[in-house]
C-alpha cells in the first residue's frame, strides 16, 4: 500500500526528518484565490499513485498567486500516465544548494534490508545505476537491525557528503536523515521508504519528495499510522496493480496478471485465461500450459494470469473469477480445474455455469472454457452439469468440463489447446 506525498511527508516529519512547509491540498484553482496566507514561489504537486509526475507535468512552481491559479486549473483534470488528478500539494519551494538521495528497501533475493545513498538526487535511481553506478552506495544489513549501526551511517552520509556541495559541512544532519529514514522503514513495516531528491539548503537537508510504500502483510500493525494519517481503510495501491488485480481484490480473491497492460497481442499466439482451484495448481497450471504449449504447439500459448479462489469460495466469487477472464480482451481461452478438496464442485460448476447463462444472455463475450473438476460434492456437481446442458445447450456452448479422474489435466488442456488452434485453422 503506497502513501500519497503529503502523507509519506507527514510521517516523515513525524520522525524528524525536515520536509517543506506544506499549505495544504486543492482541489480547484478557485481554493488558491482565496488563500492570503501562501508564500511564494511555492510548489504545485499533483497527487497520483504513481512515478514520473515531473516529466509528466504533474509538478509545477509558481511565482506568484496569478500563476499559482493559471498553474492549478491546468493541473487538475488531468491525467498523468492514465491517473487522473483532482489534487493539489501546495507547498513552499525551497532553496537548494544540491540534492542527493536516500533510500531504504529490501533485497528481493535474500530479504536484507537494504540501504541507498547517492549524490545525484533527483533523477530516477536506476538511470543512476545505469550511467554513474560509482555515484551509488549499497549496504545491506542481513542481521534486519532494528537501528541503523553507527559505521553504516557515518559511512552512508560521509559518501553522500563528499559528492555534495558544500556536503561535509552538513555531515551530521546527513548522517541523522539516513537513521531516522531507517528507522521509520522498521517501525512501520515498509517496503520502501525514499526521499528522491533531499535537497541540500543553508539549514541543512530537507526532504522535497518522498516515497512509502507499506508492506501489506503488516498492514494490520498499523492503526496508529492509519489514524495519525486519517486513513479509514486499507486502499487499493493503483499505481501498482493491473485493473484486473484491483477488480480481483475487491472480490476476494487473489490474481495477478503475468503481462503489462499495454501488452499487444500477438495475432499469431494463443492467450490462455486460468482459473484454477489453489496457489499451488495456479501455479502448476502456468507451468502446464506452457510446457504443453511448448511440445505441441510450437511455443505459441502464453498463459497470461495466476489466480487462487481461496479455500471455499462462494458461487458468486467463482463467477466473478470466469467473469474477469472474458471481459479481459486479451484472452482466447480459459483453461479451469477444481481439485474439491476445502472447496466444493458443486459451488464451482454452479458458479461457472452461472456466469455463461447470464453473459449469453446479455450479449456480452464468451470464450470456451475446457476443464476438470474432482473432489468433494463431485456427484451433485456433475448431476448440476448434466442437467444444465440439457436445459441451456446454447448458453453453454463451448464448455466442456471432464468429471473425475478418468483424464489428467495434460490431457485436458492439449485438447483444449487443440481445438482453438483448429478453430483458427492454425497447425
Amino acid at each position: 500500500m503506497r502513501l500519497y506525498e503529503n502523507e509519506a511527508k507527514k510521517v516523515m516529519a513525524e520522525e524528524g526528518i525536515p520536509v517543506p512547509k506544506s499549505f495544504g491540498l486543492a482541489c480547484g484553482p478557485e481554493e488558491l484565490e482565496r488563500r492570503n496566507d501562501l508564500r511564494f514561489p511555492m510548489m504545485l504537486k499533483s497527487l497520483v499513485l504513481v512515478g514520473g509526475r515531473g516529466k509528466a507535468g504533474g509538478i509545477k512552481k509558481a511565482r506568484d498567486a496569478a500563476e499559482a491559479v493559471s498553474l492549478a486549473g491546468g493541473m487538475l483534470g488531468r491525467k498523468i500516465h492514465g491517473y487522473g488528478v483532482d489534487r493539489l500539494l501546495v507547498e513552499e519551494a525551497v532553496e537548494e544548494n544540491g540534492a542527493c538521495y536516500v533510500g531504504v528497501t529490501m533485497s528481493p533475493a535474500d530479504f536484507n534490508v537494504t540501504v541507498i545513498v547517492s549524490p545525484a538526487g533527483g533523477i530516477d535511481i536506476e538511470q543512476v545505476a545505469r550511467e554513474a553506478p560509482d555515484k551509488i552506495l549499497r549496504l545491506e544489513l542481513p542481521g534486519n537491525d532494528a537501528t541503523l549501526p553507527e559505521a553504516k551511517a557515518a559511512r552512508l552520509a560521509s559518501f553522500l557528503a563528499a559528492g555534495l556541495p558544500q556536503g561535509k559541512q552538513h555531515l551530521g544532519a546527513l548522517k541523522t536523515t539516513i537513521c531516522r529514514l531507517y528507522g521509520l522503514f522498521q517501525k512501520y513495516d515498509c517496503k520502501i521508504a525514499e526521499i528522491n531528491p533531499l535537497l541540500m539548503t543553508p539549514h541543512g537537508p530537507v526532504a522535497a519528495d518522498a516515497k512509502i510504500v507499506l508492506d501489506d502483510n503488516g498492514l494490520y500493525r498499523q492503526s496508529r499510522l492509519f489514524h495519525m494519517l486519517g486513513i479509514a481503510a486499507v486502499r487499493h495501491d493503483v499505481a501498482e496493480r493491473t485493473r484486473n488485480e484491483v477488480r480481483a481484490r475487491a472480490a476476494g480473491f487473489a490474481y495477478v496478471d503475468l503481462l503489462p497492460e499495454d501488452h499487444v497481442k500477438d495475432p499469431e499466439r494463443l492467450y490462455v485465461g486460468l482459473v484454477p482451484g489453489g496457489a499451488g495448481y495456479g501455479i502448476f497450471s502456468i507451468d502446464e500450459v506452457a510446457n504443453v504449449g511448448d511440445r505441441f504447439f510450437g511455443g505459441r500459448v502464453v498463459p497470461v494470469n495466476f489466480m487462487d479462489s481461496g479455500g471455499g469460495p462462494t458461487v458468486e466469487a467463482v463467477a466473478e473469477m470466469f467473469n474477469l477472464l472474458m471481459d479481459y480482451e486479451l484472452v482466447d481461452l480459459v483453461i479451469t480445474s477444481r481439485f474439491g478438496g476445502i472447496s466444493s464442485c458443486d459451488i464451482f460448476i454452479r458458479g461457472l455455469v452461472g456466469c455463461l447463462r447470464q453473459r449469453r444472455a446479455a450479449g456480452q463475450r464468451v470464450v470456451p472454457v475446457y476443464g476438470r473438476m474432482v473432489g468433494t460434492d463431485l456427484p451433485n456437481a456433475r448431476d448440476f452439469l448434466e442437467k444444465a446442458k440439457r436445459e441451456t445447450p446454447e448458453e453453454l456452448r463451448g464448455l466442456h468440463i471432464a468429471v473425475g479422474n478418468q483424464k489428467i489435466m495434460a490431457e485436458v488442456i492439449k485438447e483444449g489447446l487443440r481445438s482453438a488452434f483448429d478453430a483458427r485453422g492454425w497447425t
